[in-house]
């Protein structure tokens, strides 16, 4: 793999992404928890769970799948059970990602467009009980995966590697479960997270309106609205996540698509020039790429977010002056 140009990038785009990804979201985790950044609970236990399953996705499909298969080529990692397992773990924090963002999409919805339901729904002990569901649920839904696999070759009776099983794709049940997977990660959030920002949008349209016209009868048009800069804010956060999240996945998407209505199976050979594995690898490399893009969208959108940040990036340096100065 690493003799080709395309297989150079395959070798390093991984390491580089778990460079970023790992201390990027970790100091979202520390950040958002110490409650400095004038979000509410509620916001913050989802923003949170999101960077702890997105972190979980990087040490995962990341580092113990990608940087091993390419630099540890033969390691324990590569016996199938084992390999198996850890796929199953990619998936469970995969799809506990994807539903994160659907779930704080929709928290958003009610906050804006639903005021009746919002004290109901829209707080912190809510919050906890939907990331805990989801995070159930996507075990739940995870565990047949862990039966898809079979060995690539046996050496000394070793089951090494993981190929899906032929049957995988004759199976009308496994072409089922696939199906399902498939739609509930990531088919149904794009439709949902489309559905409920359209409805934010035209929600926030149809009120900013009324609001223009009430202020230019009341007060006059030039002065400022608080209330429409806050709703402006909580928006451009919002959009910036589902649409990352839409734009990052589609490629993925696109691949099982094809897989399925072209009848063919999923890249497992050692022709890394083949257009397929490219195809299937980029939507990948994408996908995974979605799970360290947040924390640069908080420190694009959120000021108080920049400023902890800030603060946390001179701290050490603060500890070194004082103890010279001593």
């Amino acid at each position: 793999m690493h003799g080709s140009p395309k297989g150079l990038v395959f070798a390093l785009y991984y390491p580089i992404l778990a460079a970023i990804g790992v201390p990027a979201n970790l100091a979202v985790i520390v950040i958002l928890s110490r409650g400095r950044c004038g979000l509410s609970r509620c916001i913050t236990r989802y923003l949170v769970s999101m960077a702890v399953t997105d972190l979980l996705v990087i040490l995962t499909a990341v580092i113990l799948n990608r940087i091993a298969g390419i630099y540890f080529r033969g390691s324990f990692l590569s016996i199938t059970p084992v390999c198996s397992l850890s796929i199953v773990l990619i998936y469970i924090a995969r799809v506990s990602s994807v539903w994160l963002t659907v779930t704080f999409t929709f928290d958003r919805f009610v906050a804006i467009c639903c005021q009746k339901l919002k004290t109901k729904y829209c707080t912190e002990k809510t919050a906890a009980v939907v990331i805990g569901t989801v995070c159930a649920l996507s075990c739940l839904k995870t565990v047949p995966s862990y039966f898809i696999y079979e060995p690539l070759y046996t050496i000394n009776n070793v089951p090494w590697f993981c190929k899906v099983k032929l049957e995988f794709y004759s199976s009308p049940l496994w072409a089922a479960f696939d199906w399902f997977h498939r739609i509930l990660t990531p088919c149904l959030p794009f439709l949902l997270i489309l559905l409920l920002n359209a409805l934010t949008v035209r929600y926030i349209l149809a009120a900013n309106r009324a609001r223009r016209r009430l202020r230019a009868h009341s007060n006059g048009e030039n002065q400022s609205d608080p209330e429409m800069e806050s709703r402006r804010r909580s928006i451009i956060l919002l959009f910036a996540i589902s649409g990352s999240f839409i734009l990052l996945w589609l490629l993925f998407l696109i691949t099982f698509l094809y897989v399925r209505i072209a009848n063919v199976s999923y890249f497992s050979g050692s022709n890394f020039g083949d257009s397929l594995f490219i195809l299937e690898e980029s939507g990948f490399m994408l996908q995974l790429l979605s799970s360290c893009i947040n924390p640069f969208i908080y420190a694009g959108t959120q000021s108080k977010f920049r400023e902890e940040l800030k603060n946390g990036v001179k701290y050490p340096f603060r500890l070194i002056v004082q103890l010279f100065q001593q």
